[in-house]
């Protein structure tokens, strides 16, 4: 009897590594594979920054070009750090109860893990105000031409209810903060999958399924 409940442990086993070697292989696969293959950064035009933690990303913008003024749709009023020079939003999109209740990833429940994976979750949107960030291996600037970024522009600002029906919740800092938005968060339409879907849109080079970081990432050189 042990013996048989050990080789279905090891059956078991195998399936579920063999699974996540194909769920990995093909996250590999569909990232290599290049939307807008035709595309090459401009010379001039509009700087952005794609950030990174390792795990989530975010698109980081001007805060006012001529193609867009960001401070009439993400107002500093809407955060407690309102009187300091910001001169970037870096907005992303990402699920709520992981957004809202999970400050650390050790502080994330499994049970959530199970229900994003079973039936999906609510969307929320994540704006932060920056002053002047640095380029680095985690914010990696990459430049659109006025056309390409009014594009990005349009795709975040349908994501923005009126000012006047908006629901916010405080961020992890005196920088940030979260708004009501629509979508479901699911495995296969996660944040990062927002942020490649978002700059693809504008027309840039990026991989097709980017659900992990990674993904989006290597589409965007190191500074």
């Amino acid at each position: 009897m042990v013996a048989r409940l050990v080789r279905i442990a090891r059956a078991v086993l195998g399936w579920l590594a063999l699974a996540a070697g194909a769920w990995m292989l093909s996250i590999w696969i569909g990232s290599s594979i290049p939307r807008n293959p035709a595309w090459t950064e401009p010379a001039d035009g509009v700087e952005i920054m794609v950030e990174t933690n390792g795990v989530h990303t975010s698109i980081v913008m001007p805060k006012v070009t001529p193609v867009k003024d960001w401070r009439d749709d993400l107002p500093v009023s809407d955060i407690a750090a309102s009187r300091r020079p910001y001169t970037h939003v870096s907005v992303s999109w990402g699920e709520r109860e992981v957004f809202l209740n999970t400050p650390t990833w050790g502080d994330l429940s499994p049970l959530t893990v199970l229900r994003i994976a079973g039936i999906g979750g609510e969307g929320l949107l994540h704006v932060s105000h920056y002053v002047r960030p640095a380029p680095a291996g985690d914010i990696r600037p990459v430049r659109l031409t006025a056309a390409q970024y009014a594009r990005l522009v349009r795709r975040i600002e349908g994501y923005l209810p009126p000012r006047e029906a908006r629901r916010s919740h405080p961020g992890y800092g005196d920088w940030d903060v979260f708004y009501e938005t629509g979508g479901t968060y699911t495995f296969t339409n996660t944040c990062n999958q927002w942020t490649s879907d978002t700059l693809a849109h504008a027309g840039m080079r990026i991989g097709w399924w980017t659900p992990l970081a990674g993904g989006v990432t290597k589409w965007v050189e190191r500074p």
